[in-house]
């Protein structure tokens, strides 16, 4: 099955690319520990908006499409359980 388009998700990963920079630029700086901590916090809500994005994206296409194969169907559920229990 064809995935579906995330091209939009390039540029917001590519902000998060460059707020992790930020965060190694500011330890090699010595900066203080609280403001590290609100980058890599700032950073890692991002990379969760990012990651509910693309999963929203794949239940409204790629399980959406499932459902008219059984048992591709099921294959398509199983694999939500699997990524949404880690």
């Amino acid at each position: 099955m064809k995935n579906p388009c995330h091209a939009k998700r390039i540029a917001e990963l590519k902000r998060v690319e460059g707020q992790i920079k930020g965060v190694i630029g500011m330890i090699e700086s010595g900066e203080y520990c609280i403001d590290i901590l609100n980058q890599t916090k700032a950073a890692k809500n991002a990379l969760i908006t990012i990651e509910s994005k693309i999963r929203e994206k794949h239940l409204l296409t790629c399980v959406h499409d499932a459902f008219d194969d059984p048992d591709n169907r099921h294959e398509k559920i199983q694999e939500l359980i699997t990524i949404l229990k880690r």
